[in-house]
């Protein structure tokens, strides 16, 4: 029974539209239902086994999508019902197409600024302070905080884990703590603002949450942040690491890029907030902003590099004069094609694949079984305890899909459980795998694992806050 109960948990989490294009047959007995839950499930393991296997995530969910599907509509096809099945399918394409658009402009304006040399820029100046170890510690850990709020977690993490591999180089024990310490200030930073996680821009798209409401999780989301951090600075090392000097420059463009940024956000809020459109048309307008700023940088390189060549040459400098020679155009489709594709189109594999398990009927036998016959604040932690094995973002995807009658505030807590409930084990967020990559041999499962009492106890507290500041909107 529990294994079974598992199998439905695993196959609820995946998807953010699957319960609202139910079928009309119950094909969770049946041979059809069984297989298609089969092959989701080895099609996970897969997945979870990508590190060992070196197979890229999206490829085995992409196959069991497909085959889901063709499963499906060919039972229906059996009570000539085949046309309902294609517009199940093309209702849980249109959901997945509008979130993929909005993190696919996310992704191209990060990776714009990285290409300008933004963050190798911050990396430099903060080796260049000669910081201590504990302030090392917490200055990473702050910055993640905050940087995270909005970019995306791994992206964070793994500027910070660089800056802190290149300052502590070879110390394995610090690397290893400062890396936890990242994993949760960057998923932390990500629940209380709808750009910081995929989670918290689910939930805002779907307009279960109002831009402005998501600030209530701020506290919470500090205190999840903080009282782990306070206690793991104890066992960091009162001490200097050698001085270290790197130069960076900005490339041209780079302030102006972060500029167009902030405003193609302000622009996604306006549209839903005022205009009661999806935010990811301020985003692709956004992105237009960008196609134009990257067309002007193309237009006036030559007269750039005309002075600053003078400039050297009159200061006699030859190895500037060599790297001036050197410089590429700025273009916002090599960005687009940097951004992670295998990552979107593993989101595309599961959504479909659990669009097809929902159309058979298996999240809404999971809706009422934890939902209608339980205590939601149970589910709602228990959830986000889950998100630490299987994603955060899944977790979120199955709630939207069962779309529970919960409170307000209970759907504030769902935000925050499945934001940072997957900092407790280091494969339960992007942030924590990307760094086991990165810092492999530094930072890893066990490493994480040793901290999880305390990561543990920031969890219990952070919603412990979030019951007793926000306990009106549990009404």
């Amino acid at each position: 029974m529990r294994q079974w109960l598992l199998c439905l948990i695993v196959c609820a989490v995946f998807s953010p539209a699957a319960l609202a294009v139910t079928g009309d047959l119950n094909l969770t007995l049946s041979p059809v239902g069984i297989i298609s839950l089969v092959v989701f499930v080895l099609a996970y393991v897969l997945v979870m086994a990508e590190e060992k296997l070196h197979l890229r995530k999206s490829k085995p969910v992409l196959v069991a999508a497909g085959i889901i599907w063709a499963l499906v509509a060919w039972r229906y096809m059996q009570d000539d019902l085949s046309g309902v099945t294609a517009d199940a399918f093309r209702h849980t394409l249109l959901e997945f197409a509008e979130l993929m658009l909005f993190l696919l402009v996310a992704m191209t304006y990060i990776n714009a600024l990285e290409e300008r040399r933004l963050f190798d820029s911050l990396r430099a100046w903060l080796i260049r302070k000669g910081f201590s170890y504990r302030s090392l510690f917490w200055i990473s850990g702050v910055l993640a905080f905050v940087i995270s709020s909005f970019a995306n977690n791994m992206t964070t993490a793994m500027l910070m884990c660089a800056v802190v591999m290149k300052v502590a180089e070879g110390d394995k024990r610090f690397i290893n703590l400062t890396c936890v310490n990242i994993v949760i200030a960057a998923n932390a930073g990500g629940a209380f603002i709808p750009f910081g996680d995929i989670t918290t821009l689910m939930v805002w798209q779907a307009g279960i949450i109002t831009f402005n409401e998501f600030f209530t999780l701020f506290i919470p989301a500090v205190v999840n942040y903080l009282l782990p951090a306070i206690i793991m600075s104890f066992f960091v090392e009162r001490r200097y690491p050698a001085a270290l000097q790197e130069d960076v420059e900005l490339k041209r463009g780079a302030l102006r890029i972060l500029t167009l940024f902030l405003a193609t956000i302000a622009l996604a809020v306006l549209y839903h907030s005022w205009l009661d459109l999806p935010p990811v048309l301020g985003m692709m307008t956004g992105l237009g902003l960008l196609q134009f700023f990257g067309y002007f940088l193309r237009k006036t390189l030559p007269g750039s590099l005309a002075r600053k060549r003078a400039m050297a040459e009159r200061e006699g400098d030859q190895e500037r004069i060599r790297s001036l020679g050197q410089i590429v155009p700025f273009d916002v489709f090599n960005r687009i094609a940097r951004a992670e594709w295998d990552t979107l189109l593993f989101f595309y594999g599961v959504v479909m694949c659990v669009g097809g398990l929902g159309y058979i009927g298996y999240l809404e036998m999971l809706s009422t079984s934890l939902y209608a016959n339980g205590n939601p604040t149970i589910a709602n932690v228990v959830l986000g305890l889950m998100s630490s094995v299987i994603d955060n973002i899944p977790v979120m995807f199955a709630v939207l899909t069962m779309q529970p009658d919960m409170s307000h505030g209970q759907w504030l807590l769902i935000t925050l459980t499945a934001g940072v409930g997957g900092s407790l084990l280091s494969i339960g967020s992007a942030a924590g795998v990307a760094l086991m990559g990165q810092a492999r041999g530094y930072y890893t499962f066990m490493g994480h694992l040793k901290w999880a009492p305390v990561i543990l106890l920031g969890y219990v507290a952070s919603v412990a806050t979030h019951l007793w500041l926000n306990a009106a909107s549990f009404t």
